[in-house]
């Protein structure tokens, strides 16, 4: 029998995985699918398949010997690859700011990783981490589960996430094959460590699976294979589709007017949300943005409005999209990774792509959403070490980052008047950068969105 168990650890994995059409491929390949879920189960009652099992699984909480071999194999991953700006600006600032007990054993790790670092030493600091938990009652328990289920395939939706690997170490001790996807497209060049060491990777282009041979030496070439990525299927798919009519009466917006769309970061690296928001309404009132335009601001799915309130009382005029991800469970250690989406946030998301005619944002993957819909993208970036904003301009030389800048797909806003500046061009010319927006899409993610997830799943079939 073939079956496979599938590894949803969040709501952004829950719309990757969940709310495109992956489930519906996976079950014509396999003979039962299980998906292991960080989420609670009730997030799944639409699915009505008797192939199909749902399993919550236990929350495994690190204990102090399994967080620090976590951290010397983090530190050590980052200062291997200190050359890469991400990395390095990673490193610089999750260096201890106080002189705590705990504080002062990561300033040690540092200290040790920074001349002893090589990829055998990396290696070794995982497998302290996976024998620190090997006896913990959670690991027991998962390795009791894949006993049980004998699963022919285990498929990690995300490859990051510690709290997972008693989960993959489970599926070791069980010789249960096991693959991942690569979750984003900053991760390789600018994040840190992988839970753990996987058999089988899905990357979402040749530029990654470039990236993924690069920093895990170890990992062979044929093991890895470009799919595309299920986070963009849903702009090609019939049930999230809506007419234009629909989307500027749902949001009372004016058909004889062009939208602009600011897309916002969570506030831990977007506080300068407010101040770009602000300059955008200033000038729509004080018509030196000469065409006739209307702004809408779709704020970040990981945390709600409240920041804008004065935003909000000041500029009446601004149409807000709040994302309507729902919160599946109360007092989670990291509350974010428990909102999935609702259908109607993703079919608001589809039309604000196909009908807003200019992306701004700050440095986000949204600029790649805009651009699958051919439209210009301006990315803001006011903050840097000398003017006292959050200094976001550092983004800008991001290894993922610098290449969309490089190939110019973009347009890059520092303050308030290049920002008008670049807005008033960009409507003269909104095509200027049509084929550098197609070359963009093309690097970054390597396949058609049409039959991304039958691809995978027959990739996955094919593991058997």
């Amino acid at each position: 029998m073939k079956k496979l168990g599938i590894v949803i650890t969040d709501g952004v994995g829950y719309r990757n995985f969940v709310m495109s059409d992956f489930i519906t491929e996976a079950v014509k390949e396999f003979d039962k699918i299980i998906i292991y879920s960080g989420l609670p189960e009730s997030c799944y009652q639409n699915f009505n398949n008797s192939k199909l099992e749902i399993k919550e699984l236990a929350v495994f909480k690190e204990g102090k010997a399994t967080w620090a071999f976590r951290k010397w194999k983090e530190i050590a991953h980052l200062q291997k690859n200190k050359s890469f700006y991400g990395m390095n600006d990673n490193l610089v600032s999750g260096y201890p700011k106080n002189n705590s007990v705990r504080s002062l054993f990561v300033k040690s790790i540092y200290t040790f990783t920074n001349f002893i670092n090589s990829n055998s030493s990396i290696l070794l600091a995982e497998k302290f981490q996976f024998l620190s938990f090997s006896k913990n009652k959670i690991t027991k328990e998962y390795i009791a589960i894949l006993k049980k289920d004998k699963p022919s395939h285990l498929f990690f939706t995300h490859q990051r996430p510690p709290y997972l690997a008693p989960f993959l170490y489970a599926a070791i001790q069980t010789k249960i094959p096991t693959s991942t996807f690569i979750f984003s497209w900053d991760n390789l060049a600018s994040k840190g460590r992988m839970l753990g060491t996987f058999d089988k990777f899905l990357v979402w282009s040749q530029l990654m699976k470039d990236e993924l041979l690069y920093f895990y030496p170890n990992v062979k070439n044929d093991d890895v294979q470009v799919v595309g990525t299920p986070q963009f299927e849903p702009y090609v798919l019939d049930k999230y589709k809506s007419s234009k009519e629909n989307f500027l009466a749902k949001f009372s917006l004016d058909s004889t007017k062009k939208i602009i769309c600011y897309s916002c970061a969570d506030v831990s690296i977007g506080p300068n949300d407010p101040i770009v928001i602000k300059t955008i309404a200033e000038a729509i009132r004080s018509k030196q943005i000469e065409a006739q335009v209307q702004l809408l601001v779709r704020t970040s799915p990981a945390e709600d409005d409240s920041r804008f309130k004065s935003i909000r009382d000041e500029f009446p005029e601004i149409i807000w999209n709040v994302p309507k991800w729902i919160l599946t469970r109360e007092n989670h250690q990291e509350s974010w990774s428990q909102r999935i989406p609702s259908d109607e946030d993703i079919t608001d998301l589809r039309s604000l792509l196909e009908n807003a005619d200019l992306s701004i944002n700050m440095c986000s993957t949204m600029s790649l959403d805009f651009m699958l819909f051919d439209k210009p993208v301006i990315n803001t970036v006011f903050g840097n070490k000398e003017n006292g904003l959050y200094n976001d301009q550092r983004f800008l030389n991001y290894n993922h980052y610098k290449k969309v800048i490089d190939g110019n797909a973009v347009t890059i806003a520092k303050d308030k008047q290049e920002l008008i500046d670049q807005i008033n061009q960009t409507f003269n010319n909104p095509d200027e950068r049509k084929a550098d927006r197609k070359a963009m899409i093309d690097l970054q993610i390597g396949q058609d969105l049409t039959g991304t997830s039958k691809r995978i799943a027959t990739i996955l079939s094919n593991y058997e």
